[in-house]
Parts: C-alpha cells; structure tokens; sequence
C-alpha cells in the first residue's frame, strides 16, 4: 500500500532543503578521493580504491520483501570484492522517508534508499539525490535503460532528468476468492466493470456474504479516477483536478456500496490490514492489493482451504492503474568512490537476474522487457497465472504524480474520502471541492 509524508517529515524536509543549500561538502570515509564530475557533465570514470568501499543501503517493509533484498545483496557482496553493502530495514516507506531525510540533514545518509515513486519529485528537488543521467549514459550498453519496461519510467524522471531505476514495483490488482464465487453461482471469472461488481455483490449478499473490503486509499482511488477518464491534477501540476465528475465519480461508487452494505470500507491506521484480514477469513470475496501480495495470498489461500485468482481492477469507463512500489535512488552527498560503488549496486539490483528473482519470490512486477520475455517467466506465468495479471494491466497504467506538495495533498483527499463515505450528511462532491481547496493553497506555493 502507498504510504505519505506525515506532517513531522515533511517539517523534517524544510531543514533538509537548506542543509542542501549549505556547503556542500561530503563525508568521506574511504581511501582514495575522487574528484568531482567532469567538466562536460559526463560521470567520472570509476576510480580503483585501495581497499573495499562500505556503503549503506536503506530499505523498506519486512517478510518476503526483506527476504528477497537481504537475498540479493547477500549475493552482491559476495559477487565481488570491491564494495560491501550493508542492508538496514527502516519500517514501511514513511518511515524510510523520515530517516533519509534526518540523517541526510545530519550528514549521515545511506549511499542507497528506496524511495516511493510518488516522493521522487520532492526528494529529487531539494536536491537530497544525486542525477543518474551521466552515469546512465556512461554505461549504457550494460545498463540497457530502454531494456526497463516503459510503462514503469514515468516517476523515475523529474523535470526530464533520470533520477531513479524501477526496482520493486507494482500496480494494485483484484484478488478473487474463486471458491466463494463458485460456491454462490457466480463465473469465477469475477467483475470487470463496476456494475459487474456491484451484481456480483448483491448476490454474495444473499449468500450472508460481503462483495469486497477495503481501505479508502488514495492508491485505490487513483485508479478508479483513470478509470472515469480523470486526472489527480491540472497537466502543470499546479492545482487539483480529483473534484471533477471523474474524480467524485469513484467515491460516489463507494459510498454508494457502502450504504448498501455490498462493500466494506475500512478505517483508521489499520484500514489495510483489515481489509486484508475480511479476505483471508473469507468474509469478502475481493479485495483491492498490490501485486506485491501475490505469493503471500496465495500461501493463505492455501492454508485457508479456498482457491485463490487474480484480474485487473474493474474498469468504468475503460481500465485504468496507477503504478507504485519503489525504485533505487543514489543520495547526493556522498563521496565519489561511494556513488560509484552506489551505481554499481542500483545497476546489479535492477538487472533482469534479480528481478526475476524478486518477482518469483514476492510478486512485484518484472521491470525489465527482457525479464518478461525469458522462458523463466513464461513458464512461471504459465504455472502461477495469478503473477501475469499485472504484467499485462500495465498496458493501462500511468505515472503517480510527483509534485512536492502531493504526499501533503494525498493525505487531504483520503481523508475527505473517508469523511464522505462515512458522514450521511456529507456528500462526496462537497468534501471533494473542500479539499480542491485546500490542496491548491500547497500546490500553488
């Protein structure tokens, strides 16, 4: 699930932009030093140290997904002997955010982060990344960018500057309960539209059941928006576009469901969990998750005695998903050895090995054309159709948006969500424009 800024990180961010503006100077804690970038802007030739380089690497989330980055660095160090990696888990991605920036601030900032696309832009700007289109362009015939599957590059660029390389990334999908629905007379083959979901409902109804848990995520929502044709934003990113019919069109959906009590929409800090506990305990026949959650939910599945398919979110006027996850990001006040040691990282992580891997391990999505074209994955999907689905949704994806303010904004729009669905007296088109309002004053700043 996406995580936001909270208001302590981005507080935290304001010191961050002006230690950026500050001196600029790096901590180097390795042997040979190693001038700054060429003249021309090229990224300068890889230096040979005297001894190996110990760099950090901060990542998010724990259980397979740890499993999975722990894996892979294991092998990386042991892969070579120039560079060591020490990996450290820092909690979900706000979390994550909040200690890069802190320790940034004090000096101390991991050489490698994952980083939610959404907050690419704001971390990129205040200057807290080091640009990776030298260094991309230096070793082009390795790194293979135009290998990386083009519907994931839209949030690794910001202001047309390459900044990050897609790592572990997703897109929501719909999980389905097959067993409940063959048990009910329902196709397994699940909704495909809103209505669809909304007479598959009614009848699960009937049966004592509930059509579908979930949060009120912003995540969620962004979809449902594309799929009425909407925008988050105005094309400059300057003010809000969510209050249009596009935008009201899907909480209007909930809501609707909702009072009808065909779906349940959960709350409060552990509004996921939650809803993922009403699916896993068959109280629900759907739920909206990342794709990250594949293997996992195919292990409850199997524990709990149902049969387990996945398909794309139910469109509404067509289909629609936004993009997630996280992509490898190089922090800026290193020194030279370390950002090269640092490239040499991001580059293996993100190779088509490994994210063949990760993707057989966890769920996330193949970022590279080549990884979805081997006769690995072909067999695997073949094998496990669940993982594919959002493979091929992402003929339908697009970018989240990157501006500054837009955690800050996300976190108004979710709460005018729950507000609408869960106050009668309030309608969706009201507490939209409210928070139009509010987020125009961020945005336009």
């Amino acid at each position: 699930m996406v995580k936001k800024f909270t208001a302590l990180s981005l507080a935290i961010l304001m010191v961050v932009v002006l230690a950026a503006c500050g001196s600029g100077g790096t901590k180097e804690n390795t042997g040979n030093v190693v001038s700054g970038a060429k003249a021309d802007g090229a990224a300068p030739a890889p230096s040979t140290p005297s001894k190996k380089i110990v760099i950090k690497y901060w990542y998010a989330f724990g259980d397979k997904i740890e499993e999975a980055k722990q894996h892979m660095v294991k092998e990386f160090n042991e892969s070579q002997d120039k560079i060591e990696v020490i990996a450290e888990h820092q909690g979900n991605y706000e979390d994550l955010h909040a200690k890069v920036q802190a320790a940034f601030a004090a000096g101390d900032a991991p050489a490698v982060s994952d980083l939610e696309i959404a907050s690419t832009g704001v971390f990129a700007r205040s200057g807290m990344l080091e640009e990776l289109t030298s260094y991309a362009e230096r070793d082009k015939e390795q790194l293979q960018l135009d290998d990386f599957n083009p519907g994931l590059m839209g949030n690794a660029y910001v202001d047309e500057k390459l900044f990050g390389l897609p790592f572990m990334r997703s897109t929501p999908i719909l999980y389905k309960n097959v067993t409940m629905l063959k048990d009910a007379g329902l196709d397994p083959a699940g909704p495909k539209s809103w209505d669809e979901l909304e007479q598959y409902s009614k009848v699960l109804k009937e049966k004592g059941k509930i059509g579908m848990a979930l949060p009120a995520d912003i995540w969620f929502y962004e979809g449902l928006v594309a799929q009425s044709g909407g925008q988050m934003l105005s094309e400059d990113g300057k003010s809000a576009a969510f209050n249009t019919a596009a935008g009201v069109a899907p909480v209007e959906f909930w809501k609707k469901l909702s009072d009808a009590g065909l779906i349940k929409i959960t709350v409060g800090d552990g509004a996921g969990a939650n809803a993922d506990k009403e699916w896993a305990n068959q109280a629900v026949a759907f739920k909206f998750g990342s794709t990250a959650g594949v293997t996992g939910s195919l292990e409850i599945a199997k524990g709990n005695g149902f049969e387990l398919e996945t398909a794309f979110m139910p469109a509404n006027v067509s289909y629609g998903v936004p993009t997630g996850g996280c992509q490898l990001v190089m922090t800026s006040k290193s020194s030279q050895e370390e950002k090269e040691a640092a490239w040499e990282f991001i580059k293996w992580m993100t190779s088509k090995e490994n994210t063949i891997y990760q993707h057989k391990h966890v769920g996330y999505l193949p970022t590279r054309m080549s990884a979805v074209e081997s006769e690995e994955l072909k067999a695997h999907f073949i094998e496990f159709p669940q993982f594919k689905v959002a493979v091929d949704q992402l003929e339908f994806a697009r970018p989240r948006p990157m501006e500054s303010a837009y955690p800050e904004v996300a976190k108004i729009i979710k709460d005018s969500i729950e507000k609408a669905i869960l106050d009668p007296k309030t309608s969706p088109q009201d507490t939209l424009n409210q928070a139009a309002e509010k987020a125009n004053k961020l945005l336009g700043k």
